[in-house]
C-alpha cells in the first residue's frame, strides 16, 4: 500500500515559544520525532506533503480571525517550519515526492489540491503529524476518513496546547476514525 506523510502547520506561530498561536512545549517536544518521521519517508522516497495554515491580516471574511489572533500570516516568519525542519525541508523542496501548499482552513484538504496530488500517486495510507491534535490534525483526518484513506497518526509527533483536547483526539482517531495510533 503507498503511503504519504501529511505535516500539518508545524510552523513557528504554532510551536515556537514566542509564536502567534503556540502550543509551546508540547509542540516542542515533539520536533526531534517530527524531523526523524519525515527523514524516513524522505529517504524511503514516499510523498512527503507540507500543507501549512496561511492567513491575510484581519482578513474580515475568514472565520478564524473572530476566534485566535492573528498567526501564520503569508510572508511572515510566522509561516516557517519550526527548528531544524525548515533547513531539512529547504534541502529537499523541489524533490518530485516533497509537496507544499497553503491551506486556508483547518483540514488540509478543504480549498486545496491535497486529495488530487495523493490519487495521482494511487496513495491509501496517510501517516499524520503536526499541531495541532484536536483541531487540524483533527480536522485533516475527519476529512481523510470520510475520502476513504486509511489513517495512522504518530502520537508523538502530533501535540496541541489543550492537554484534554489533544487525548480526546487520540481517542476520536482511534475508535471512531480506525486510525492506527503510532
Amino acid at each position: 500500500m503507498k503511503r504519504a506523510l501529511i505535516h500539518i502547520d508545524y510552523t513557528n506561530d504554532f510551536v515556537a515559544e514566542n509564536g502567534a498561536l503556540t502550543c509551546g512545549q508540547p509542540g516542542q517536544t515533539i520536533h526531534d520525532e517530527i524531523l526523524r518521521i519525515t527523514k524516513e519517508f524522505h529517504h524511503a522516497k514516499d510523498f512527503i506533503a507540507f500543507t501549512i495554515d496561511c492567513h491575510q491580516l484581519n482578513d474580515p471574511l475568514h472565520p478564524e480571525t473572530a476566534l485566535f489572533p492573528p498567526h501564520n500570516i503569508k510572508g511572515s516568519s510566522g509561516r516557517q517550519l519550526f527548528g531544524q525542519l525548515e533547513a531539512f525541508y529547504q534541502q529537499i523542496k523541489d524533490q518530485d515526492h516533497v509537496y507544499y501548499t497553503d491551506k486556508t482552513r483547518y483540514s488540509a484538504f478543504a480549498g486545496t489540491d491535497l486529495d488530487l496530488q495523493l490519487r495521482s500517486r494511487k496513495i491509501e495510507e496517510l501517516h499524520l503529524i503536526g499541531v495541532c491534535t484536536d483541531i487540524c490534525v483533527l480536522h485533516t483526518a475527519v476529512e481523510a476518513y470520510n475520502l476513504g484513506y486509511k489513517l495512522v497518526i504518530h502520537q508523538n509527533a502530533v501535540a496541541s496546547f489543550n492537554p484534554v483536547g489533544h487525548q480526546w483526539a487520540l481517542d476520536h482517531f482511534k475508535h471512531t476514525l480506525g486510525a492506527e495510533i503510532r
